[in-house]
Parts: structure tokens; C-alpha cells; sequence
């Protein structure tokens, strides 16, 4: 195991705890209820899943805490119950209320962490204990397919992964071969009807290796009028990563698998704009682009920045 539930590491009176100590905090209270009730996975999925919404909706609010899971009054107290933030658990079941004392302190806190993450993995556990009960529990409790497809995902990786630390990219071209891009964010296309440039193009010859950002499940891949022959990517922070007009696949993936920064997906190409197997309408390279959900849509942002400090770290680690 990479981690000691038994172990919780707290900053000193004047200090912030550290990015580490944070993941650290967080793992403690993933695990103690991974025995008994829910695997950590699946909780730290949800609690990731809860922050990466709040960091981009204006009409979330940010939880304060360790843990970002948040449920509703009506949900914690009760819908009928006249005291909408009751904390107390005999007036709360009553009402039908399912916040839990976690702790055992008499107090059924939604601004506790203890007591929330106990409250979600009784919800979670409740539906049973294999993957599609925790599917079932998650489309009853957020209403939403696209949702549970990505809790799912950032569930598998942490699986796979055995931590929640997989927050670390790369430059998706080998910064030692000859290639060049700059900022296109938004620049008109004319191809396929009236549009704008959601990506960079990154030129590179033929061949050059395309090869993984980030973390990630390989969600998509295969042919598209726009992008060609492309390979699309969800990370665990409800990001999907674009990379198109490929010449060629990494034969050895398929969707559904993991991947990791420096995974090769495939190889440049000019594929695109037209039926599949249209090539050569334009210099090869390879265009990438990034998308957020944020739990309703799913819109694309400007990778320019990103692909620049990527850049520079993949470049630092090869002197």
C-alpha cells in the first residue's frame, strides 16, 4: 500500500500543510471505512468529482474542509424537517433524514468530514457491494449518466493507480524532435460549416509520436469527419484530451484503457475533413484540445498555457 491509515500528518500552527499532506489527510479517511462498507476508491472518486465542479461552477459553493463532498439540507436533515440544519441523529432519521454521526461524538455534522464521508459510503453501501451497485447508487444520487461515466473513470484510475497523486503531465510530442505551435485559440475554421479553433496545432513531420498529457481512460477513438483518425482521453479531473488528425494508431490501445503521461497513443498524420480515410488536406500535425465538464456541459478551454509549462518541465527532466 502506498499509504498508512493509521497515520495523519498535520502542518505546524504556522504553516499550510503541504500538497502531500492534503492527499495524505484525504487517503486517512478514504480507507477507514474501505473494509466494512465502500472501497477507498470509490469515495476518493466522488470527493474528486465533488472538487473539480466546485472549482468551476460560479453556483456550487466551495466546501470548507478536507473533503469537497457536500450533500443538500433536505438531504442531511430531512425535507420535512422544520429545522433545516439539524445535526441531531435521532430528530434527523425521524424526519428521513440520512446525515450520520461518523464519529460518534452525538453529532451528525454536515461540516464535519468524518461524518460525511461515513454518510456517503453508508449511501454507497447500501445499494450493495459490487461495481454496478455502486453505479446504481451513483445515477440514483446525481440523476446524470455522464456523471457516473466519470466517477467511474477517476475510480478506476485511482484503482489502478493505488493513490489519488496523479496530477502530474507531459508535452504530447517528443521535445527533442522537430516540431513547432503557437496560440490559435479561437481562430476561425471554415471547413464542415462556421466555426472556431477549439485547441493548438502542434506542426510536426509525419510519423512524429503523439503521446499522452496526462493520466487517463482511453474513452474514444476512431474516425471523425473534423479530426480524422482521433483518440480521446478522460482524466481525473473531468478534463477530456483531444489529440486528432492522427496518420496511425499505437496498435496496442484500445478504449477503455489506462494510460499515463508518455503513453504512446499513435503517430502524426493530416487526417480529416472529409470520409473516413481523407488525408493530406492540410501539413500534418497534430491537434489538441481540451475539454471540462462541470457536471451539466462540457465546454472547451485554451490548452496554450498548459502545453507551454508542460513543455518547459518535459524539457527540465531531459538535461
Amino acid at each position: 500500500m502506498l499509504w498508512n491509515a493509521s497515520f495523519f500528518t498535520t502542518a505546524s500552527a504556522n504553516e499550510e500543510p503541504s500538497r502531500e499532506e492534503i492527499l495524505q489527510q484525504r487517503m486517512t479517511y478514504y480507507v477507514q471505512f474501505e473494509d466494512q462498507l465502500v472501497p477507498w476508491y470509490y469515495l476518493a472518486a466522488i470527493d474528486q468529482y465533488e472538487r473539480n465542479i466546485q472549482s468551476v461552477r460560479s453556483d456550487i459553493p466551495k466546501r470548507d474542509g478536507i473533503i469537497a463532498i457536500q450533500f443538500s439540507d433536505e438531504y442531511w436533515a430531512g425535507a420535512l424537517n422544520p429545522v433545516s440544519q439539524d445535526t441531531v441523529p435521532t430528530t434527523i432519521d425521524f424526519f428521513g433524514g440520512l446525515g450520520l454521526d461518523g464519529n460518534e461524538d452525538g453529532i451528525a455534522n454536515p461540516k464535519d468530514d468524518l461524518d460525511v464521508m461515513f454518510t456517503m459510503a453508508n449511501y454507497l453501501s447500501s445499494f450493495g457491494s459490487t461495481e454496478d451497485d455502486y453505479k446504481l447508487a451513483l445515477w440514483e444520487y446525481y440523476s446524470s449518466e455522464e456523471v457516473v461515466n466519470q466517477i467511474t473513470t477517476i475510480s478506476k484510475l485511482y484503482k489502478h493507480f493505488k493513490t489519488t497523486d496523479i496530477d502530474t503531465h507531459t508535452f504530447p510530442i517528443p521535445v527533442r524532435s522537430e516540431y513547432s505551435y503557437r496560440g490559435t485559440w479561437g481562430a476561425n475554421r471554415g471547413w464542415g460549416g462556421r466555426r472556431i479553433h477549439e485547441g493548438t496545432d502542434l506542426f510536426a513531420g509525419y510519423g512524429t509520436q503523439v503521446v499522452s498529457t496526462s493520466y487517463g481512460v482511453v474513452e474514444v477513438k476512431g474516425w471523425n469527419q473534423f479530426g480524422g483518425w482521433r483518440i480521446g482521453i478522460r482524466d481525473n479531473h473531468n478534463s477530456y484530451h483531444y489529440y486528432a488528425h492522427l496518420g496511425s494508431y499505437n496498435k496496442d490501445i484500445k478504449v477503455g484503457d489506462i494510460v499515463e503521461p508518455g503513453t504512446l497513443l499513435g503517430y502524426v498524420g493530416s487526417s480529416g475533413y472529409g470520409k473516413e480515410g481523407t488525408s493530406g488536406k492540410f501539413p500534418p500535425h497534430l491537434h489538441y484540445g481540451i475539454y471540462k465538464f462541470n457536471g451539466r456541459t462540457e465546454w472547451a478551454f485554451d490548452p496554450y498555457p498548459s502545453l507551454l509549462q508542460w513543455e518547459r518541465q518535459a524539457k527540465k527532466a531531459k538535461q
